[in-house]
């Protein structure tokens, strides 16, 4: 009350014309402010616009906004997360010696290195081994298509139930309903039995399961550990709510491994007659799950700097036989760099085609040179199609896709909309040798800002049931007409456009 009266007091002392004059340079020293951090900030120019426009024009809303939001600190965490992944690199190569499992993965990899059959393959193969010269295509792998939970969470249960040693189970969102508790009940099971568990969740993808306490009640299960992946600690000073884990790994014994875009939940499950929502996961053996298994203890030492010796033990990396013919490569992505190398895999897959690309994302809101890729593939002749959902989950990530369609349909890019249930699967298929799957939308979120697991995978037999699925997808799916979509309501298009605008300051 004290402090308000003397406000109050130095307001009637001082000439209103003087508060006037002060609010209005505090204003403009505001923007000056922020007109010369994006201009010493390098970002796209419609982002740095947006932002000097809404600082100009909301002389204290504006300025807060891009402090909160504008101000770019992915790259520090990004180069935190680096700088971890660096020092575990470290510590592996100090244990290394020719009995030493890791050395062991380094000579498979020189074994199983592997170059594809097909002219288009080796072009995009010896573009990635630029990029990711410490992740080779490996040969020798089992690789299973699980369309949906109802296809894929039996067998991961299984494999859970299975396990003799350990396992690494790592999700964007695991709720807290039947399925959840299913897997966590026998994970606790398993645990209680000797065997080693360790689970890695997304704090902000599994916001609901953590306010309702769904970890705590696990968190004293003898070998058993979790730990959430977030970079918001007041302690810390991090405050960094944009930065997600979106990889979805489990690795069991170190022999088997299920990766793809289903999270544990529910919805995920056929329930009273309703539809699953529409994914993709993979079942996978062979040497690309040493791949995954390290993937996983990059990201768990990031978060539980857990003493490296206890990490880096032989039985997380036993010997693994060949397991089939499918050629991999890890596509481990995330703020690391200025360009994530699945931003790039996506522009040479669809610059390199010849015959056809087939893409299947939830969520497209790509960045412009993608785009333009798939507009140029579609002028030079090359079939390309696009699959998206008809409802999205996210209206505003839908609309904002909507707002690219009318170039795509113009350039004779066909895109078809995967009626009910919504469709939350990934893949990217060029001319029927070469796949992409994982984790990774097409959109900016994925592209440059979530940490996601994708895999490369060169293997016709393979790709030819990846896309024997996408075709059964496309069949349940409405093909928009370019006249037709020009015809749609006014109102729709101003919203488009208005959640396009959006983008460029996710």
């Amino acid at each position: 009350m004290y402090i308000l009266n003397v406000i109050y007091s130095l307001h009637s002392l001082v000439p209103s014309w003087l508060w006037v004059w002060f609010g209005t340079a505090m204003h403009i020293t505001a923007f000056l402010l922020v007109c010369s951090h994006c201009l010493k900030t390098r970002r796209e120019a419609a982002s740095a616009i947006l932002w000097m426009f809404l600082a100009w024009t909301l002389p204290i809303a504006g300025p807060l906004l891009y402090l909160s939001f504008g101000v770019n600190r992915v790259a520090d965490k990004g180069f935190k997360k680096h700088t971890t992944d660096q020092r575990l690199l470290a510590a592996r190569k100090a244990r290394e010696n020719d009995a030493f499992p890791l050395a062991y993965w380094r000579s498979v990899h020189d074994a199983v290195r592997g170059e594809p059959d097909s002219d288009l393959d080796r072009e995009l193969n010896r573009a990635m081994d630029a990029m990711m010269p410490d992740r080779p295509m490996l040969g020798g792998n089992e690789i299973l298509p699980l369309v949906d939970g109802d296809q894929a969470f039996p067998k991961m249960l299984d494999a859970i139930r299975n396990a003799s040693h350990h396992i690494h189970l790592q999700s964007f969102i695991i709720a807290d309903d039947k399925i959840g508790h299913e897997f966590f009940n026998l994970l606790a099971e398993k645990a209680r039995s000797g065997v080693i568990v360790r689970v890695l969740y997304d704090r902000f993808g599994s916001t609901r399961a953590f306010f309702r306490g769904f970890f705590r009640r696990y968190e004293r299960v003898p070998n058993m550990k979790i730990a959430g992946w977030t970079q918001v600690n007041p302690l810390k000073r991090q405050f960094q709510i944009n930065l997600r884990n979106h990889r979805k790994i489990l690795v069991i014994d170190g022999k088997t491994a299920f990766c793809g875009g289903l999270n544990i939940h529910d919805e995920n499950l056929t329930k009273n007659g309703n539809q699953p929502i529409r994914d993709y996961h993979f079942e996978i053996r062979g040497p690309m799950v040493q791949e995954l298994q390290y993937s996983f203890m990059l990201d768990w030492f990031f978060m539980t700097n857990e003493n490296p010796e206890d990490i880096l033990k032989e039985v997380y990396y036993p010997k693994i036989q060949p397991a089939g013919s499918s050629m991999l490569r890890l596509v481990s992505s995330g703020p690391n760099s200025e360009t994530p190398p699945i931003a790039d895999l996506f522009f040479m897959c669809i610059t390199a085609a010849h015959k056809q690309v087939l893409v299947v994302t939830p969520y497209f809101v790509p960045t412009p040179d993608i785009v333009r890729a798939m507009r140029t593939a579609a002028l030079r002749g090359v079939d390309v199609r696009l699959v998206v959902p008809k409802k999205n989950n996210h209206t505003y990530a839908g609309l904002a896709g909507c707002a690219l369609y009318d170039s795509l349909l113009a350039s004779g890019v066909r895109i078809f909309e995967r009626r009910l249930p919504f469709m939350h699967a990934k893949a990217l298929i060029v001319d029927d040798t070469f796949a992409v799957i994982g984790t990774a939308n097409m959109d900016v979120r994925s592209l440059h800002l979530n940490y996601e697991t994708s895999l490369a995978v060169s293997d016709d037999r393979f790709v030819e049931q990846l896309k024997e699925i996408v075709i059964n997808d496309i069949a349940l799916s409405d093909q928009l007409e370019l006249n037709t979509w020009r015809t749609r309501p006014a109102m729709h298009r101003v919203a488009e456009n208005f959640c396009s605008l959006l983008t460029p300051v996710l």
